[in-house]
């Protein structure tokens, strides 16, 4: 008789799963059957990277040699993003507290080791982008779930963080603007006063900027503009589109910028090199960007003009990045039934709330905009065949 095994999952392993990589994955079966699916279910850009970002990595390849580098990254490319805070932003950031990373899901994984310990107890917006809720957790770290919903635009604003640190200290607060799945922005004097409020209170500032670039109602915001204490995340896979290449950034205060780099050496070495070059080069690609940007802003007026015609209602602002989030239409159960009957009688793929929600987000699903225009047009439409039947 087959004993057995001793061994079992560690406990840290015990996380949700991240469902809209599950539709995904159901959806690319599919595909492969022959099935003529249309994905709104993750938050990937229809277009390639630009040619010259390619061009860059082509060079790199035809050099013969792809190499470590130092597990902060390239140097020329962090001076680059240097330049890219002045020129964008208009701040002094320093190359030398810049970290390269492998996509900004290692930007978080070394930012809470670094500043973090088990136990600590980390506030982040409910709805919000689940990763932070499951990294935080296979950690040892505590997310505390602050709700927020159409009463406050979707925006966690220092009165929630003033309140739940009250109740019990916070030792870090995560805001994203523009937000998954939201794509709420925070607005510039809200995100002032959750930094002055985040630093009088001694607790760390996490800014998810990965979105920037794709902000529709008023100019990008940063941190950085208001003190040197937040860590931000940034990206190449959204506005830059290189989702595929993993390769993303942090800007670290200078205490934290030897903890990340020693973490980094040993969970990552160092970011890939082809994408470290073409990285480098898509930063001055603005001419091909700025297009696709036009598009998904064609693509958010589309939804918002035809969700609430389908009966979607309680949709949050469509402010930035290339989501709508939005209450399922009445009569059609809970989001993750929704969702897959949209999946297999309609062959669109989007996410059910309750990835970015535990306990609200069965009444709520996310459509990501960043595919083409007819895609998005097509996939409304076999919605509203499907509602009408």
């Amino acid at each position: 008789m087959e004993q057995q095994p001793r061994w079992k999952a560690s406990r840290r392993s015990a996380v949700d799963p991240f469902r809209a990589m599950d539709v995904l994955s159901e959806a690319n079966r599919m595909i492969a059957r022959g099935e003529k699916v249309i994905s709104l279910a993750v938050g990937q850009p229809a277009a390639p990277a630009p040619r010259v970002a390619l061009d860059a990595a082509s060079k790199l390849l035809a050099d013969g040699r792809i190499g470590y580098t130092d597990a902060l990254g390239r140097a020329s490319l962090r001076e680059r993003l240097s330049r890219h805070y002045a020129e964008v932003y208009g701040q002094d950031v320093p190359a030398r507290r810049i970290m390269i990373t492998t996509g900004s899901s290692a930007a978080f994984n070394l930012a809470f080791l670094a500043a973090f310990d088990p136990s600590d107890r980390v506030a982040i917006a409910s709805p919000g982008y689940p990763a932070y809720r499951n990294i935080l957790k296979a950690l040892g770290i505590e997310p505390v779930e602050i709700e927020v919903d159409t009463s406050c635009g979707y925006v966690l604003d220092a009165d929630h963080l003033a309140a739940a640190h009250r109740e019990r200290p916070l030792a870090g607060v995560l805001v994203a603007s523009p937000a998954n799945p939201t794509g709420t922005v925070t607005p510039h004097a809200e995100l002032a006063r959750l930094v002055a409020f985040t630093q009088e209170a001694g607790i760390r500032f996490v800014s998810d900027e990965i979105y920037h670039g794709l902000i529709y109602s008023e100019r990008d915001t940063t941190a950085l503009e208001f003190s040197d204490a937040p860590i931000v995340v940034n990206s190449f896979s959204k506005f830059y589109c290189m989702t595929g290449w993993r390769i993303g950034w942090l800007v670290l205060p200078e205490d934290l910028v030897r903890p990340c780099e020693r973490i980094g050496q040993s969970l990552y070495i160092s970011a890939p090199e082809l994408s470290q070059v073409a990285a480098e080069a898509v930063l001055d690609a603005s001419a091909d960007l700025l297009p696709v940007r036009d598009g998904y802003r064609r693509n958010r007026d589309l939804l918002a003009a035809r969700l609430p015609e389908l009966g979607f209602h309680d949709l949050a602002p469509i402010d930035g990045a290339f989501y709508a989030y939005a209450r399922v239409p009445e009569g059609e159960g809970t989001s993750t039934d929704f969702a897959r009957r949209i999946l297999h009688d309609c062959h669109v793929a989007i996410t059910p709330g309750i990835d970015f929600d535990t306990r609200r987000g069965e009444a709520f699903v996310r459509l990501s905009y960043a595919c083409d225009f007819a895609a998005l047009s097509e996939a409304l439409d076999r919605i509203a065949a499907h509602l009408k039947a």
